[in-house]
């Protein structure tokens, strides 16, 4: 198991499997063209990579607000399900979290959609709280939550 940073189209290309498991809506779009748009930013994009295939990652940016300071916001946490349970989503959430606390921020927050119990499990357990609830008003463009259940059947 390698921990890696995006650096390179090549990377973020390697990334689109999970990238796309976790943002569906995104498919057929140019990814590298949008993580190049993100980047000033301040978004980077952290991986773990199994037998040279991109399995889990992580996209964070950096935030300041009056409500917790200087963040480290993670916009996109994800394994492949294949992977999962292997401990890699906790892998990228330390990582982020020794940076934060390396680089003196206040907070690291994130959301996270109501129908993730496994990913609230694991952000329980790693010491995060549930403090709010996310509002979202689509404007334009696809509705990224298109067919979501909410209920775990």
């Amino acid at each position: 198991m390698k921990l890696r940073r995006v650096t390179t189209t090549a990377e973020i290309l390697k990334c689109s499997d999970v990238i796309l498991e976790l943002r569906p809506h995104l498919k057929g779009q140019d990814l590298a063209a949008m993580f190049r748009k993100m980047q000033p930013e301040t978004f980077r994009i952290i991986y773990i990579e199994e037998k040279g295939r991109a399995v889990a990652f992580a996209g964070y940016r950096d935030l300041t607000m009056f409500f917790s300071g200087k963040t480290l916001y993670i916009d996109d946490l994800c394994t492949l399900p294949k992977y999962r349970g292997k401990g890699y989503g906790g892998k990228l959430l330390d990582y982020i979290i020794r940076e934060a606390k390396e680089n003196r921020y206040d907070a690291v927050t994130l959301d996270s959609g109501h129908h993730r119990h496994d990913a609230h499990r694991l952000y329980l357990n790693k010491g995060f709280m549930i403090e709010s609830h996310h509002f979202h008003m689509q404007i334009r463009g696809r509705k990224m939550f298109e067919g979501v259940k909410l209920i775990k059947e």
